[in-house]
């Protein structure tokens, strides 16, 4: 029997009125494993799903679904096997240990559960009621980036999905990392650009229109959430790397420019098979030859992340940069590749 038909592959999206949650329905209900079985989508309060996000429309099936507000029990009559979490750090926090004891799995796209360390006070500034719950639902959390975990999230009931700026970066360093050919101590820079949509949804005063239109600006210097995530995946200390954001003014897509050092001097065929290698079979990951490096235009509504470097003459530094869409890669496109793996099926499924 086809494995769509004997399994139960019902899933949710919490928060659904989000970019993220946007992503996560249109790829959801064309995914090819799901036949037109349609996600629950909850959302804070009741709307038919063309009207939350209009362009949608163009998907048959949208006008007639309904984005309804969240409830356990809604879950468990629907039949529900996995929840995707599209919400507040907070918010995620409080219900995936909820979610777990009731049987679901669980793929959150929140900052939530990404770090291996109890960091979480001091990153995301909220405190756990019940600390020893969480600290038993951090056990169970896998980093959800398939090109690192691939044996560990198809085994996971509880995913934690990247960031953005984390997934490009990582990504961008884990080859060169691994091969020890980095020389860590020199340091690493990593300059990332994003587009507003990043922030989420809802307006702030540094994300609307009359700041953010043909304005460039830094922000989250030294601190951002992202970097806890980037020294744990990639085994540096915090003296060994920079994360430094800005917001461009664009609506979406992620480019990160990121400075090395090599420890001996290389040369650009030695670091490309160095990519190759480590990425070989790894679909959504595409690597540019030099002298051609990744720009947003190419990731932008994509679920690549794009990967190119520059040597300087000295065979001793280099450039690696970074692109991808933050909505797909780096959140909704992700996740699904996560769910993938998860059911068994090929991660790039309803992904290419």
């Amino acid at each position: 029997m086809d494995q769509l038909l004997s399994n139960n592959n019902q899933t949710a999206v919490v928060g659904a009125r989000g970019y993220a949650g946007q992503e996560l329905a249109r790829i959801l209900l064309a995914h090819p494993r799901l036949g037109g079985l349609p996600p629950v989508f909850c959302g804070r309060e009741r709307d038919s799903l063309a009207t939350v996000h209009p362009a949608l429309r163009s998907l048959a099936s949208a006008e007639a679904l309904t984005v309804q507000p969240f409830a356990w029990s809604l879950l468990e009559e629907r039949g529900v096997d996995t929840v995707f979490l599209a919400t507040p750090h907070e918010q995620s926090r409080q219900w995936v240990p909820e979610a777990l004891a009731r049987g679901f799995r669980v793929i959150d796209l929140s900052g939530a559960w990404r770090l291996e360390s109890n960091q979480y006070r001091a990153v995301y500034g909220f405190e756990d009621n019940e600390a020893e719950a969480a600290l038993a639902t951090q056990q169970q959390a896998v980093y959800g980036m398939p090109e690192l975990h691939r044996e560990a999230i198809a085994k996971a009931r509880l995913v934690a999905n990247p960031g953005c700026y984390a997934t490009s970066v990582i990504l961008a360093l884990k080859p060169l990392v691994a091969a020890g050919l980095l020389d860590l101590d020199h340091g690493i820079i990593c300059d990332a650009k994003s587009g507003v949509s990043g922030a989420g949804r809802e307006p702030t005063a540094k994300t609307h229109y009359m700041y953010a239109a043909d304005n460039l600006s830094v922000y989250g210097l030294w601190k951002h959430r992202h970097t806890g995530e980037l020294f744990e995946q990639l085994g540096v200390s915090e003296e060994q790397l920079v994360l430094t954001p800005h917001l461009l003014p664009i609506p979406r897509g992620i480019l990160s420019t990121i400075y090395v050092r090599f420890r001996e001097r290389v040369t650009l065929a030695q670091v490309q098979d160095c990519f190759r290698s480590f990425y070989a079979g790894r679909r959504l990951v595409r690597l540019f030859e030099s002298p051609d490096l990744p720009q947003i235009q190419y990731v932008e509504r994509t679920n690549f992340c794009d990967l190119g470097v520059s040597l300087a003459a000295d065979g001793r530094r280099g450039i690696v940069v970074a692109c991808l869409d933050n909505l797909l890669k780096g959140a909704a496109s992700q996740a699904v590749q996560n769910w993938n793996l998860m059911c068994g099926w090929p991660e790039t499924e309803g992904l290419l």
